[in-house]
């Protein structure tokens, strides 16, 4: 993959984040997501690349675009495997809370597991602490290891659980070992991000999820020499069939980062929506005017570059912008202001 692909993608989740972004708070879900994920297809036929969905909105016959299998790009190379959430958060959008995203993973064909829609198990820690996980091992067994990686005691050591019904008894095990809980009630792909980041306060992530989001949260950490294990959950003899379609016959087998995102080149952008940890959330600056704020990262580099836009609304109009938002809002070329490290 060419290293202009990174940019080019950025400019997708951007389009996305800047297309869902006035339904926040706004009790909506559906209509946001709708939007994010037309303003996420539009932005696609203008990039450089041959792609395929590999993880999207569903399958042909359960969404109108973004569906698995539906080919991205202008049909040149290179042929790449395509993850995305168009609205990583559609609960948390709908009530104005933190860590809604945009996110696009992209990596040479092949290499994206195809996770299907299911239940994931996982454990998400960032690079100090990689190598040093077991998703087997017991929760307070991996607590102090990270606490050890981290040169923490495990009662400084914060882990990031969604907030369900079944994660009653794990959560219970980690305040009994002693450790700081965050709960979330949505957006485990930016909450694996932040275990890699030490300004959001998040060390190790917990539990149960979407095996979609699981990849996608893999290919970011592989970027950033993170680590995530998953094991896939089926609860059904269709959901057990998919797996072995896939050539998992041992559903019980973990899944390591090499089976997630094979090789040693992807690419991982996010544009947040609301304000998290990691990423700001789109302002709007006046009618025509408003700021992003992204990350985007190649693992083949490691460069990781936080990318702030300044966009002008009065150039292009957002695609599927519901009328009832007044005239047209638009947004046209951004102005980037770039840092990053690593090299490319």
């Amino acid at each position: 993959m060419e290293r202009e692909l990174a940019l080019e993608i950025v400019r997708v989740t951007e389009m996305a984040a800047l297309n869902c972004a006035r339904w926040m708070g706004r009790g909506r879900k559906m209509e946001a997501d709708d939007a994010a994920t037309t303003g996420m297809r539009r932005m696609f036929d203008t990039v450089q690349m041959d792609g395929t969905v590999v993880i999207g909105e569903g399958e042909m016959d359960e969404a109108p675009m973004l569906y698995i299998g539906e080919r991205l790009g202008t049909g040149v190379p290179p042929k790449v495997d395509v993850a995305v959430d168009p609205l990583e958060g559609t609960n948390i959008l709908a009530k104005g809370l933190w860590n809604a995203m945009s996110v696009v993973a992209v990596a040479p064909a092949g290499t994206l597991l195809h996770a299907p829609d299911m239940y994931m198990e996982k454990i998400a820690v960032g690079p100090r602490a990689a190598g040093r996980i077991d998703l087997d091992a017991p929760v307070e067994e991996n607590l102090r290891a990270v606490a050890d990686a981290l040169d923490k005691d495990v009662t400084d050591v914060v882990a990031v659980i969604l907030d369900r019904p079944r994660h009653a008894a794990l959560i219970e095990r980690v305040r009994q070992a002693g450790a700081r809980i965050k709960l979330i009630s949505d957006g485990d792909v930016a909450a694996a991000l932040n275990t890699a980041f030490e300004d959001t306060g998040v060390d190790i992530l917990f539990g149960i999820g979407g095996a979609p989001e699981g990849v996608l949260a893999a290919a970011a950490l592989k970027c950033l020499g993170g680590e995530l294990q998953g094991r896939l959950m089926p609860e059904d003899d269709e959901q057990r069939r998919r797996c072995a379609a896939m050539g998992i016959t041992d559903t019980r087998r973990v899944l390591r980062m090499e089976d997630l995102v094979r090789g040693d080149d992807a690419i991982f952008a996010a544009t947040g929506v609301t304000d998290g940890e990691l990423l700001r959330g789109v302002r709007f600056i006046g009618k025509s005017r408003a700021k992003t704020h992204s990350i985007v990262m190649r693992s083949k580099t490691g460069t990781v570059r936080f990318i702030e836009a300044v966009h002008d609304l009065s150039r292009k109009p957002l695609p599927g912008l519901s009328a009832e938002f007044g005239a047209a809002a638009s947004a046209g070329p951004a102005v980037h202001s770039i840092g990053s490290s690593g090299e490319t």
